[in-house]
């Protein structure tokens, strides 16, 4: 069994094969997706694919890059779309800085709201960091010191940092979650950079995503990336921490079970 906690199914690239998507994500193994919102709409394209679809599960939240169309109203839909019994995390939330499509004080306010209505209904969040890493930790670590009876912190997603970083934020009661680019070769004979920090941590803080349809890992780099392919980064933690494939499998679910408090 194997879960892949971070898939944005409710894109366009899925519409004409979604069942079999589905389908091939059982076949595989795959026991649970977990889709995360990045907006309004897509928050709620997601509570409604969790709604209908027995192995998905929902996150809801504004990302970074929409953090500038945010409003009280529509932090406050969040919050009421977090009351489905479906939705298990408030995300993708967090901050980048590399493409810089809201302000950056905004960001910061959106995500630091939003990590609040988290605290509120006691959920994970699910995070994205790009080029913004320093902040996003002091915004995550300052909410985790000050809130009472969260119990459960959230997920770097995609993991964007070094060893250091993620010790750092496993200290701090989140895991860090590892997706296609685990796959990706570095220099003959070296670790890229995510290899490197799955190499150096501990098993029971690493989750496997996704992030469908992007960064699809080998040997299907180029094409759409989809849940069943959740496998093939199994696979390559398996060889970087010399476990088997099964041992992964087991252990990350029980990680997403955890996190995400999971019924599948």
């Amino acid at each position: 069994m194997i879960v892949d906690t971070h898939a944005h199914i409710f894109f366009e690239d899925y519409r004409s094969d979604f069942d079999e998507m589905l389908s091939r994500a059982s076949d595989a193994g795959v026991v649970a997706i977990i889709t995360p919102g990045t907006d309004l709409a897509t928050s709620r394209m997601s509570v409604g694919l969790a709604d209908r679809h027995e192995m998905v599960y929902a996150c809801v939240g504004i990302h970074p890059h929409d953090a500038a169309k945010a409003t009280d109203a529509g932090l406050a839909e969040i919050e009421a779309l977090s009351l489905h019994r479906k939705v298990v995390a408030i995300g993708e939330i967090g901050l980048d800085y590399h493409y810089n499509y809201s302000p950056r004080d905004i960001q910061r306010s959106v995500f630091s709201a939003q990590i609040d209505i988290a605290i509120r209904r006691n959920l994970p969040i699910v995070i994205h960091s790009r080029e913004a890493e320093v902040e996003t930790v002091e915004i995550a670590e300052r909410a985790a010191g000050n809130a009472t009876g969260w119990t459960q912190k959230g997920v770097f997603h995609c993991f964007p940092g070094d060893t250091p970083m993620a010790e750092k934020v496993i200290s701090m009661g989140f895991y860090i979650s590892i997706p296609g680019p685990v796959t990706f070769t570095a220099k003959p004979g070296k670790l890229n950079q995510m290899a490197k920090v799955v190499a150096d941590i501990p098993i029971d803080h690493i989750l496997l995503e996704t992030d469908s349809p992007y960064l699809t890992p080998v040997p299907f780099r180029g094409k759409r990336n989809e849940p069943s392919f959740v496998t093939h980064v199994a696979k390559k933690i398996a060889e970087i921490k010399q476990f088997s494939f099964e041992e992964i499998c087991r252990e990350t679910t029980k990680n997403a079970r955890n996190l995400f408090r999971l019924t599948a």
